[in-house]
Formats: C-alpha cells, structure tokens, sequence
C-alpha cells in the first residue's frame, strides 16, 4: 500500500493473509485496510481471533457484492470506518500507534492500543495479476488480467488461461475450479484434433513400476516394521512412486524424536514414505526433549547431511515442499535457469537459512523449496524449516507475527514468499552472511 512504516512491519505487525497470520492476533484490534470482496471476506473471517475488527475503506461504500456488504455492515465484531485512509504506522519491536486521515476533511487521527499491547493492520486493498508470462500472447486488460471466451481459449491458438489471473466478477476457488475444467476439457479437444490433422501421436513416458512396498525403514527399536498406514491416500501412494522411481540416489530419513505425540506422527508418516521405495531409509535416534525437535534431517547413503531439515511434521501444504526436497537432494532434482544454478554455486560463504512455516499457509512452499533446492546444490548451505505450531520460541525470539518467515544465519529475518531468483538477490546482499 505504502504507507509509512508498511515495510519496517512487514511481519511483526503488518500482514497480508488471514489464513496464515490470524492467530499471531488472538484478542487483539485489527485494522483491514480495503473496501472489497477479498478486504470484506477476510475482516469476516478475523473475527474468530480478534477483539476488535475495524474496516479502513477509502471511498464512501463498499466496493464488494451487495450481498457480501450487507453482511459485513451487520457483522457484531467489524467496525467500517468509510473515507479513511491508513497513513503511517510506528513502534519498536510490534505495532504501538497508527495515524488515521480522513479523505473528506483531511483530519488526522491517531491510534494506541492499551499500554503494553499491540495491533495488528491487514492488507487487503487488491491483487496484481501474475500475468506477465502472457504478454505478447494473450490480450490483457488495463488491471493485468487475460481475455479469454468461454472455453478459457487467449486470442492465441493453443494458449489457454483460467483461474483468478483471468479477467471476471467473481473470483473464489470455485470459479477458478471451473475455469480450469473447462480449459483442459478444451485444451484435450484441440490436442485430438491436432493428433488427426497432424497424424502426430504423443508417446507416453516409459515409469518404473511400483515398489512392492518392502522397505529398509526401521522402528524406533530398530526391528523392521509394516506402516500403519492413514497419512497417504492411494492416488498420493501412486504419485509419489512415479517421483521415487526417478530419484538417482538413495537418502537416508534421520529421525530425531521427543517426548510429544507429534513426534509419534512424524514417525509414521516417515514409515509410510520408506515402504514407498528403496530409496528412502529411515533411522530413529533415542527421544529427548531437545530444543530442535522432532526434527527429520535428509542424509546422504554415505552419511553426510544434504542441509535439509525438517522441524515438526511436514504436513498440509509442506508435504509437497519435503517430497520436492527430497527429490533435489537425491537427483536429478528440479531443472533450473542456467543463471541461477551458477548463483547457487558462486556462495562461498556459510549460510544457515531457518524458515518458520504455517502448515496452513499457501505462500510459504515456495519459499521452502527455493531455500532447499539451494541446500541441496551447495554444501556451504543448510534449509531447516520449522513448523512455527511446535517451536512457540522461535517465535519469541524474532517477534514473527506472519509467515514464511526467514532467518539468515540468526541475524536477518525477511518475511514473505520468494522465487528462488529473489531468495539468492536477498542471499547476495552482504549482511546476509553476518551471524549474529
């Protein structure tokens, strides 16, 4: 939005998803700067957290559905305060005072949470479409979103868009469910139409078969034993299968347990990926109650730690993030620009990257991965991510009121998702190697 101090509390204070971010503001006010479906939607869904909702809405109305305005102005917890700008933010290590303006008379105002507390502001004031791949092929409208007809097709022949990037009314999962039905539906066509013109005929790709299930996995005695099963469902089982079965090298799955029930999670759910595939061993050391677990560390054959960590149970939306580690750590791993594999391999310095996730959270994978995949490429580097659920101090430690959030060599934090592109441009930058 650029308001002053926006940066400065990005991520101790300023936040930018409900989902992910709305319980580091339990009974405490919040502040939702924007007037529309998405500002309204959200302010809704804060309330189950929050003391206090307050709607900072530029213009004299909501911009959302009459329907969805309707329910907001009638909402008991959420307070619309029309013609309001936010200004500047400020504090020390949170949020202690924001300044209000007024749009029609100009008046200032200023806010300050009860002594000792602090607040939180959410962003929801519109999306910039991520669109950029379509320009010169797909016609675009003046906010950045694609033209597309009814069958999700461009103005280019065999370019097809769908979901929220396109341009309509409404924009919800369902709508972007249905977008893309409807483009591969098309795209399916166009392709059999092709194959009878052209007389070209794919061929598919030659798998090697299942893993018969036996695995080299070991319980916590150390004897051999079957999974119990209730983490994989059978299309994620044959998923995953198709991904070990490329996988060049064997890993080693180093299991490092406490005294919690979560820890007993992490051990199926490591059993269940091992019965998978020969590739993965897993190995249990004694529970402790140590300050980095449970902790799952991936090990070459030979031993030698690949950089790659996981605190807690790589669950929700980090599952995908740990099986794509996996596979970067055991070859051949993801391609990558050229450019980019040569900035992984000119760091010469250590850096310890710990990332403090939400199970929940959308934003944060990628982050994940990119750090990983770095790990994986350059020994100088190490990825510990850590499920911000289980590891309460961390939290402490840094002030993290959003996630991802990222820790340089427990100096820097950066907050937000990142490319791999963006994560090495923050790596490069000098103070990111200091240690504190």
């Amino acid at each position: 939005m650029g308001f002053e101090g926006e940066e400065t509390f990005r991520g101790r204070g300023v936040a930018y998803c409900a989902t992910c971010d709305g319980g580091f503001f339990t009974d405490r006010d919040l502040f939702v700067v924007g007037g529309g479906f998405a500002a309204a939607e959200e302010a809704m869904f804060l309330t189950r957290y929050a003391r206090s909702v307050t709607m900072l809405v530029r213009r004299s109305t909501l911009s959302c559905a009459e329907s969805i305005a309707e329910q907001v102005l009638a909402h008991e917890s959420v307070r619309v305060r029309f013609n309001t700008v936010l200004e500047a933010v400020e504090g020390d290590t949170a949020l202690r005072r924001a300044v209000f303006r007024d749009t029609v008379t100009g008046r200032l105002e200023t806010y300050a949470p009860p002594e000792g507390e602090t607040f939180g502001v959410f962003v929801f004031a519109g999306y910039e479409p991520a669109s950029r791949l379509a320009e010169g092929l797909a016609e675009l409208t003046g906010q950045g979103n694609i033209v597309t007809d009814r069958e999700q097709r461009t103005r280019t022949e065999g370019v097809y868009a769908a979901g929220d990037v396109c341009d309509k009314r409404l924009r919800q999962v369902v709508t972007a469910v249905s977008d893309g039905a409807v483009a591969a539906t098309s795209i399916e066509r166009y392709a059999a139409d092709m194959q009878r013109k052209t007389g070209l005929r794919p061929q598919r790709p030659a798998t090697a078969p299942a893993s018969s299930g036996a695995s080299k996995a070991s319980a916590p005695s150390g004897n051999a034993r079957e999974t119990e099963g209730g983490f994989l469902t059978a299309e994620q089982r044959e998923q995953l299968a198709g991904v070990f079965a490329r996988m060049e090298r064997p890993l080693i799955l180093k299991a490092e347990p406490d005294s919690r029930p979560v820890s007993e999670d992490l051990r199926r759910m490591l059993m269940e990926l091992a019965a998978l595939t020969d590739k993965l061993t897993v190995e249990w050391t004694p529970p402790s109650d140590g300050p980095e677990r449970p902790c799952v560390r991936v090990l070459r054959a030979d031993g030698t730690d690949t950089g790659i960590a996981f605190h807690g149970v790589p669950g929700g939306h980090e599952f995908n993030s740990f099986v794509v580690g996996l596979y970067n750590a055991a070859g051949p791993g993801q391609s990558i620009d050229p450019a980019l594999a040569e900035a992984i391999a000119a760091i010469d310095r250590p850096l310890d990257l710990q990332i403090v996730v939400a199970l929940s959270c959308t934003m944060c994978p990628e982050l994940v991965i990119a750090a990983q995949k770095i790990a994986a490429s350059n020994p100088l580097v190490t990825a510990k991510v850590y499920d911000v659920n289980h590891f309460p101090e961390l939290r402490e430690r840094y002030k993290i009121m959003s996630v991802p959030c990222l820790i340089i060599n427990k100096a820097k934090v950066a907050f937000g998702k990142k490319t791999l592109g963006q994560l090495l441009e923050l790596l490069a930058e000098p103070e990111a190697g200091q240690t504190g």
